[in-house]
């Protein structure tokens, strides 16, 4: 009888001790580290903006350690220094599916059966990359949301704002990204 107990005590520290070692929500990039800079090619490729210096290639993102009832992500790029501190918001995708744990160099480029586009400042579907004006840096953050929703279940089209109120009440965990860019002039 003793060893008995003690054999449930250790059996359930061990499960203790395996839920609370779950892996953390993580987003990285193989392209940059959390709060470094930002390769030229990144940045937006708009001809009649002097600004606008780069490919507007999208950076590759990966992702990890999905909360449990994890069904899909939204992956939302801001600049909260554009626009003079008014913010631009440079992409709005979600519909994710859960089995998606990250995108390719240039993937978010482009539509894709992987996500559903929203619409960013630039009234885009997809991403589009910085356009920094010389001077200060800016920061990028890229903000990954994992959700209850089913991939089909939001409209194509949403801005952040309407984005953010969908998925209120939805939401089971953020992973956040930061990548800095300034004009290299």
């Amino acid at each position: 009888m003793k060893f008995g107990a003690i054999a449930l005590l250790l059996l359930g520290g061990l499960i203790v001790g395996t839920a609370s070692a779950a892996e953390p929500f993580m987003l990285s990039s193989p392209a940059f580290a959390d709060n470094a800079p930002l390769a030229t090619k990144y940045a937006g490729d708009r001809k009649d903006n002097p600004n606008c210096v780069g490919q507007s290639i999208s950076p590759p993102l990966n992702w990890s350690g999905a909360p449990a009832g994890t069904v899909s992500y939204a992956l939302v790029l801001t600049d909260p220094e554009g626009r003079g501190g008014l913010g631009v918001i440079h992409m709005v995708t979600y519909g994710i599916p859960v089995a998606v744990t990250g995108f390719a160099e240039g993937e978010l480029s482009k539509p894709s059966d992987k996500f559903v586009g929203g619409k960013s400042t630039m009234g885009l579907a997809t991403y589009f990359g910085p356009c920094t004006p010389p001077g200060d840096w800016h920061h990028y953050t890229f903000e990954l949301i994992a959700t209850d929703l089913d991939p089909k279940a939001l409209q194509p089209g949403l801005t952040r704002d309407e984005l953010f109120g969908a998925l209120a009440g939805h939401t089971k965990n953020a992973a956040g990204l930061i990548g800095r860019f300034r004009h290299p002039s």
